[in-house]
């Protein structure tokens, strides 16, 4: 499926703030849909590079996730043990998922808490942002602390399994330290959360 006189790609509210690096972009000419499936909806745009010549860039379009970084009144933060099938191994990660079409990340967070691991939370703030794949998806994941946790029920999914425990910061550090955790949202939202702690970061 062809779609050729769309609008550049980039053309959305960040366009005209990096109007300065315009001698580094590159202008959206075509796009055609490769593959869309449940999950990932691939196309392939060409575009004209900033010598004047034409190139192809195929990509991954993704509604966007949220991760949360869930913390217990002792300082501990709350994670989960999955298992992932591309990697072929229980992975440790923060709690997270994709959101729906259209959804606020704040109210996809405040979902995926609850019915991934049945706490809510009275405390929200964000952490910011983080682009997981910038070479070939453009997928945006919303971090955001949660504290003030209550446990109600999970509401899993009938073909999601996961595990819970909870970790103090020092023990997180020390499984990025060696490789333990390597889920890169994990190991962003972490940093963020400990960075954002500091006084005088924001």
């Amino acid at each position: 499926m062809s779609d050729t006189g769309a609008q550049p790609r980039g053309s959305g509210p960040n366009h005209a703030a990096i109007a300065e690096d315009s001698h580094l972009a590159e202008t959206f000419v075509s796009s055609e849909e490769i593959f869309r499936g449940k999950l990932l909806h691939v196309v392939r745009d060409t575009v004209t590079l900033p010598n004047g010549r034409s190139a192809t860039r195929e990509y991954i379009k993704h509604p966007g996730a949220a991760c949360i970084v869930a913390e217990f009144e002792d300082g501990k933060l709350l994670l989960e043990r999955q298992y992932r099938y591309p990697m072929g191994k229980v992975m440790v990660e923060f709690p997270a998922g994709k959101l729906d079409s259209g959804e606020n990340p704040l109210v996809a967070a405040q979902r995926e808490l609850k019915e991934e691991t049945g706490y809510w939370a009275r405390s929200w703030h964000t952490l910011g942002q983080m682009h997981p794949l910038i070479a070939y998806a453009d997928e945006v994941i919303h971090i955001f602390h949660a504290n003030g946790l209550v446990q109600g029920d999970a509401k899993l999914d009938q073909d999601e399994f996961l595990e819970l425990f909870a970790a103090t910061p020092d023990e997180i550090a020390a499984m990025i330290a060696d490789n333990r955790i390597t889920d890169g949202k994990t190991i962003t939202a972490f940093c963020r959360w400990q960075l954002l702690r500091r006084p005088g970061i924001v």
